[in-house]
């Protein structure tokens, strides 16, 4: 399997991966939703920043996955793993807030990330505000293949 993650562009968080500041990639939902239980250590993942081109990808080295959250637990989380997550430890209780209704969270973390030659995707079919899709080759929503 292979995944497809789109970034918020504004936060800056593709860079922080490139950089080795962000170890870590964290979603978090109120529901279960991809990737949940659908990626595996070894699996590769692709990033692009909403907008741009798929620009990077980094191989998954570990993946935990935490349910039933509640705003301590979230907290707790936060203050674990933040770092590793490319956060600032200022920045923990405006994430704590943010993330505070949610009752999911995956943390996956991330080794080898790298640069990659820059290549445009047709998300078609996964609707138009997809942040993560999980595809058995991302060549099957790749533009101009290759």
């Amino acid at each position: 399997m292979e995944h497809l993650a789109i970034m918020k562009k504004s936060w800056g968080l593709t860079q922080k991966i490139l950089a080795g500041r962000k170890k870590i990639e964290s979603r978090w939902y109120k529901f279960k939703r991809k990737p949940w239980d659908a990626i595996k250590k070894g699996e590769v993942i692709y990033f692009k920043d909403s907008g741009e081109p798929v620009t990077m990808k980094a191989r998954v080295s570990r993946v935990l996955q935490f349910s039933r959250l509640t705003p301590r637990k979230i907290k707790e989380l936060l203050e674990e793993y933040g770092d590793d997550d490319g956060l600032e430890p200022k920045s923990i209780p405006k994430f704590t807030k943010l993330f505070g209704d949610k009752k999911y969270c995956l943390l996956i973390f991330l080794e080898n990330p790298e640069k990659i030659k820059p290549f445009q995707i047709d998300k078609k079919g996964f609707g138009n505000m997809a942040a993560w899709i999980s595809i058995d080759s991302i060549n099957k929503i790749r533009v101009n293949k290759k």
